[in-house]
């Protein structure tokens, strides 16, 4: 017997076996030496890595993508939310305190006025106050201005220098005086008690006597003596009048900050007023010549 032969085959048998372990553990193929990227030979608690790595990158591009498209579509909802439906405006002075404050962030209803109805006296609106307030400007730059308006119109910008925020005293037809021999406002000959006219204010320091023409509106600033209003356009085309149809919806809840989180306050100052039924719907006089601005208003 030769046992030398025999030595070397069992050693180089074992050789081989111990290599067939080796590979079965760490996944390799024993004939051909390659590793075998199946997920069932990965070691325990090891990834398997897969053969070509841009299927890992391809997935989070996806993510990606997926995240910007979602995040898209949601401002997209939002500024046809706010275009429609409802509006946040950032309240920019005190005019209409105490009402409102510097710094908060109002919900304008739009629909409020869409199917019929009409502002009323007493509703807190927010109006384009172009053609009656402010005049006519040519537009600046058309980008900067988008992008202005959709970050105002999701509440994050001061909206237009246009736009205001003010409450309805009259409505077309109504006559509005200041002052009574009590130094009330009167609306068709009934005195109006304003009791969310900022403390230690007059209802106005500027007589008036007009009558509000059909479809247009009466403003006023709570806050009568830091307040630009109707008053302060007695002189001018149109009176100080806002049409209806600038009117951009009414401001119904106070949003920001969470501290002052509430609806806007009714009143039922006008709950005894009537309709103007004796006076002419003539246009809008001043009483004598047309009334200084206040100063300090705003």
């Amino acid at each position: 017997m030769d046992t030398e032969a025999q030595h070397t085959e069992r050693d180089r048998s074992s050789g081989e076996e111990e290599r067939s372990r080796s590979a079965r553990v760490s996944g390799a193929d024993p004939e051909s030496g390659r590793r075998d990227g199946g997920a069932g030979c990965a070691p325990p608690g090891v990834e398997p890595v897969p053969a070509d790595g841009a299927s890992a990158h391809a997935s989070g591009g996806l993510t990606w993508r997926r995240t910007g498209l979602v995040g898209l579509v949601c401002m997209v909802f939002l500024l046809l939310f706010s275009h429609f439906v409802l509006q946040p405006f950032l309240v920019p002075s005190g005019s209409m305190e105490p009402t409102l404050q510097v710094g908060d962030r109002i919900l304008v209803n739009k629909l409020a006025y869409r199917f019929g109805d009409q502002p009323r006296r007493g509703d807190v609106v927010v109006f384009d106050g172009t053609g009656s307030f402010v005049q006519e400007e040519p537009g600046g730059n058309p980008v900067t201005g988008a992008l202005h308006d959709a970050a105002a119109a999701l509440g994050l910008a001061e909206p237009d220098e246009t736009d205001f925020v003010k409450r309805v005293v009259g409505t077309g037809g109504d006559r509005v005086v200041c002052c009574d021999k009590d130094g009330r406002i009167s609306v068709n000959g009934v005195p109006v008690r304003e009791t969310y006219v900022m403390l230690g204010d007059q209802p106005s320091g500027v007589p008036f006597d007009i009558v509000v023409p059909d479809g247009t509106l009466w403003v006023m600033g709570d806050h009568r003596s830091q307040s630009s209003d109707s008053r302060d356009h007695l002189g001018q085309p149109g009176g100080g009048m806002v049409p209806v149809d600038k009117v951009i919806g009414r401001a119904d809840w106070i949003g920001w900050p969470f501290g002052r989180w509430s609806t806007v306050p009714d009143t039922d100052a006008f709950a005894s007023v009537p309709a103007w039924t004796t006076g002419g719907h003539g246009a809008a006089h001043a009483a004598g010549p047309a009334a200084p601005r206040e100063p300090g208003r705003g």
